[in-house]
């Protein structure tokens, strides 16, 4: 960030702000270059300084020791799957088409699962090289539901 020149993003609060974004990530670091150092960088400074000895002897009178939130590729993974519905309506009724899906599958006798499962895959092959991907990862998800309700019944 060239620091030393006064103006648009470099005043003191401007630049506080981007401290403190540096600041959320566990190592993250602000680096200023300049050549001189400006009343907004020393304003800047300073205010960082006084907000990190605030953090600190807070932390130390409450016992807390700040880590860095670890999550596994799995529960990240999980939230690019879902997609999201609109509306309390909406998720009722793929609820109630889920339910509806899983009883169809637990009724079908192992040759008739099958013949769906081979079914669900063509249909949703062909989804995708028609470019519908939507319904493709519908299908895909409906097909890794009914296999895993197969393998349990």
């Amino acid at each position: 960030l060239d620091a030393d020149k006064e103006g648009f993003l470099r005043s003191d609060r401007s630049l506080i702000q981007t401290i403190g974004r540096a600041a959320r990530n566990l190592k993250g670091r602000a680096v200023l270059y300049a050549d001189k150092v400006t009343g907004s960088m020393e304003r800047a400074m300073a205010e960082t300084a006084r907000r990190r000895e605030k953090q600190l002897a807070h932390n130390a009178e409450h016992g807390i020791t700040p880590v860095g939130v670890t999550k596994s590729v799995k529960d990240i993974m999980e939230g690019a799957r879902r997609m999201p519905t609109r509306g309390r309506a909406k998720g009722n009724k793929v609820a109630e088409q889920a339910l509806a899906f899983s009883a169809d599958i637990a009724r079908l006798s192992p040759a008739a699962l099958a013949r769906k499962l081979q079914q669900m895959e063509a249909q949703m092959q062909e989804h995708a090289r028609n470019l519908e991907f939507e319904q493709a990862a519908a299908l895909r998800d409906q097909l890794a539901e009914a296999r895993q309700l197969a393998f349990i019944s």
